[in-house]
């Protein structure tokens, strides 16, 4: 695994703000049947220059976090590595300031070894430049058959909830379904997904339930004993994909049933008329 290469890049400016960019196309990995493009950005701090009124919030803001103190980060445990980061972007996740409000005069040095780090590493570039993107991403057009694309973004949204920085959050589950994945990669995804976030988090659970309850007639084919075993191993799992199947099932039944009653009333409408 790659360890991510953290850059200051581009910022997203508040309304109405205004910053110099030199800004460079990128590709990013294939989203289904949509070819993507994400922007990096290459900030050029302003010049001595007056700036406009209106672009004042955004220097002070970058200024800010480049005069403030330098953290040590050391992340994970048998694949350690040491990072660092500007603390004022840090102390945004609450657990993090917490451990800096820790400090008092020792080391400015904060240990995550049950952190993932690469993870870890997209928190970082997200907090410099608003957007993270795979080191390594998928080959254009190709399917990812071992499901290590969704689970890089679904460790990024574990970790915003664990750090409690709802806007990553939001923007890894985003990316998750721009992932073209075949069924051997969505049940690693499931089993990651099952395994790692709580039983009521409906924003990440729902849909996996929801993909398999659709397609496991089909899919189970394609990848049998993956879908088995993940079954057999995650109850809940299992328990969400049937429930789907019966809602959906249930459904049918209710829909044929109001179209044979339409049916059935038209024609006794038809024949009071016709007396």
């Amino acid at each position: 695994m790659d360890t991510p290469q953290v850059q200051v890049s581009g910022t997203e400016d508040a309304p109405g703000t205004q910053t110099p960019v030199d800004t460079e196309m990128t590709p990013v990995p294939s989203a289904g049947n949509e070819g993507q493009a994400e922007q990096t950005q290459d900030v050029t701090l302003p010049d001595t220059q007056p700036a406009e009124a209106e672009s004042q919030p955004v220097v002070i803001h970058f200024l800010d976090f480049l005069t403030s103190p330098i953290v040590e980060l050391i992340i994970g445990t048998s694949n350690k590595k040491t990072m660092t980061a500007h603390q004022s972007l840090l102390v945004q996740s609450p657990v993090l300031a917490e451990k800096v409000n820790a400090f008092g005069g020792g080391p400015r040095r904060i240990e995550l070894p049950d952190e993932d780090v690469e993870a870890f590493g997209y928190f970082l570039q997200y907090q410099y430049t608003r957007d993270y993107s795979p080191s390594q991403p998928a080959a254009a057009g190709g399917a990812d058959d071992s499901g290590e694309q969704l689970l890089k973004h679904a460790r990024v949204y574990t970790l915003a909830g664990k750090l409690g920085i709802p806007a990553l959050k939001s923007l890894a589950h985003s990316k998750i379904h721009r992932i073209n994945s075949t069924p051997r990669g969505e049940l690693a995804y499931a089993r990651y997904v099952y395994a790692n976030t709580a039983d009521d988090d409906d924003t990440i659970r729902k849909p996996v339930s929801s993909f398999w309850g659709s397609r496991s007639h089909v899919l189970r084919h394609e990848a049998e004993d993956d879908f088995k075993k993940l079954c057999l191993d995650v109850p809940q799992f299992c328990f969400d994909v049937l429930n789907v199947v019966l809602d959906q099932r249930e459904k049918r039944a209710h829909d044929r049933a109001e179209a044979e009653s339409g049916v059935k009333g038209s024609g006794r409408k038809r024949l009071r008329s016709g007396v």
